[in-house]
């Protein structure tokens, strides 16, 4: 997926200088035995690196500068054990470029009510070291997450791993390569956008290639190559009769198998973790990709169908994030409702790309006509999804700034789908899909997004820090009125905001 080993997040304490050789050392003894719990956590993604107290502004911005050009650095706790003058933050908040997380939080968890003196309160000043801290980055504008609680707390250290996975996520943005193998799908307005915008908000880098680029991949497949993929199809799946070895179709998994091979081959040489494709621009391509990009998927590529890079490139950001965690992450889109007096279910699904990462058991592989595009049978895998909590995010382009929307919802077990020759998921939207679709529908989501059921709302909310955009959350507390007022609310901020008012 990534490399996680190598990436780092920095535990920077601050203090300053008038407290002495003593009590500074002190400080440096606790900051290590904190460094120390949050990376034998079971919630920490990553390695945290305590880095020497800082005590003045000149020790803050070599600090700061040095975590900018760390490649391996990819984000700061700050935590203020002491007071430290927020005036010496100013010159290195201004420069750094790594996304921040100020741990509010105190050495000990208790007062030591019969020992408590002045040393000790001179020693943990927390309470009030981290609110002139804190002022500081509001006075600076600066996006963070703010963590309150002690340090060994299992509701502290699982927000604190919720926040370094969205980091690596977010790292994986600034150098992520999509590959849009076609353009956007013709006339549709919502899965387009400004790529050069996004590369300036996000760093990701989005770049037009042909089929036949692909096709040059797959024509040098070996037949070796194939037969062993196939293999594993047939261990992996319960391949239909057709597609067997002597079944009818069995040949349509052969170009299956040669697809996905090079098109994984295309995407590893130009280093692409996430692409797109579209059925209106297949060119020599037999199939639309089905079970090459739902393998691909599984693997961590992102994905988005009818050239929706922007759909395509958060599904790798959440992919990344995902890494050790249960539940599965894949492109999805909104297809079709269920609507009766008692309750109202959306059915998730798309032509053929749904990630087997959600699946519940063991998929099915089959072929079956697909009515659009105008090539051969795709093979494709198909299966239902297990119930349980999920969210879905769609990032889309307001012309004046990107917007990210999410709806949390519950995954709910279909009824038998015998027809149905496709992937899906059915849930029910919170807090119901009357007020669920109409919010959505007005703050311009998109009928593409990624489904989820290892992430939580306070991944993206962080993530949406991160990135300096908009976040719209649809949850049970939603109601349409305060959904608009939020809608209204928001495009004034975001008008004076961009005239820098």
């Amino acid at each position: 997926m990534t490399d996680v080993a190598k990436k780092q997040i920095w535990f920077v304490t601050g203090s300053q200088s008038l407290y002495g050789e003593e009590t500074l050392n002190q400080v440096t003894k606790n900051s290590k035995e904190i460094v120390d719990s949050l990376n034998s956590s079971k919630h920490s993604p990553l390695k945290i690196i305590h880095k020497e107290t800082v005590k003045s502004p000149s020790e803050i911005t070599d600090l700061c500068l040095e975590a900018n050009t760390d490649k391996n650095c990819i984000g700061i706790i700050t935590w203020m054990h002491t007071f430290s003058p927020a005036k010496m933050w100013i010159r290195g908040l201004s420069i750094l470029k790594k996304p921040i997380c100020h741990l509010h939080t105190q050495f000990n968890a208790e007062i030591p009510w019969n020992d408590i003196d002045m040393d000790f309160m001179n020693l943990n000043q927390s309470a009030h070291g981290d609110r002139e801290f804190g002022f500081m980055m509001s006075r600076m504008r600066k996006k963070r997450k703010v963590v309150v609680g002690h340090w060994k707390s299992d509701r502290v250290q699982k927000k604190l791993g919720i926040w370094s996975r969205v980091v690596l996520g977010w790292d994986e943005l600034q150098n992520l390569k999509v590959a849009r193998i076609g353009d956007n799908m013709r006339e549709v307005a919502v899965t387009d956008g400004d790529k050069v915008e996004a590369q300036i908000r996000f760093g990701v880098s989005v770049n037009g290639y042909d089929s036949s680029e692909v096709v040059e991949h797959i024509e040098k497949v070996s037949e070796a190559e194939v037969n062993k993929l196939l293999e594993e199809y047939e261990s992996s799946y319960n391949l239909s009769d057709k597609l067997k070895e002597g079944g009818e179709k069995r040949s349509s998994l052969v170009d299956a198998a040669k697809i996905e091979l090079g098109l994984r081959s295309f995407l590893e040489k130009g280093g692409f973790k996430a692409f797109t494709d579209t059925f209106e621009n297949l060119g020599k391509l037999k199939q639309l990709p089905g079970i090459a990009v739902q393998r691909l998927m599984a693997d961590g590529y992102g994905f988005g169908a009818e050239g929706d890079w922007k759909t395509a490139a958060m599904l790798r950001a959440m992919k990344v994030m995902t890494q050790g965690l249960e539940g599965g992450t894949s492109f999805m889109e909104d297809y079709t409702y269920h609507f009766t007096p008692e309750k109202s279910y959306v059915i998730g699904s798309h032509m053929l790309e749904i990630c087997p990462s959600i699946a519940d058991g063991k998929p099915d592989c089959e072929i079956h006509p697909l009515g659009i595009g105008g090539k051969e049978d795709p093979v494709r895998l198909v299966f239902n999804s297990p119930e349980g909590p999920a969210l879905n995010a769609s990032l889309v382009d307001m012309g004046n700034r990107f917007r990210l929307i999410v709806n949390e919802v519950e995954a709910v077990k279909p009824e038998a789908l015998p027809n149905l020759p496709v992937a899906r998921v059915l849930w029910d939207a919170k807090p119901d899909l009357d007020i669920a679709a109409t919010s959505w529908i007005l703050a311009g989501g998109a009928h593409h997004t990624v489904y989820t059921q290892a992430l939580t709302t306070e991944y993206l909310e962080d993530f949406a820090d991160i990135a300096g955009i908009e976040l719209l959350v649809i949850d049970e507390r939603t109601r349409v009125r305060d959904f608009k007022d939020q809608l209204n609310a928001n495009e004034a901020y975001y008008h004076l905001f961009q005239h820098g008012l």
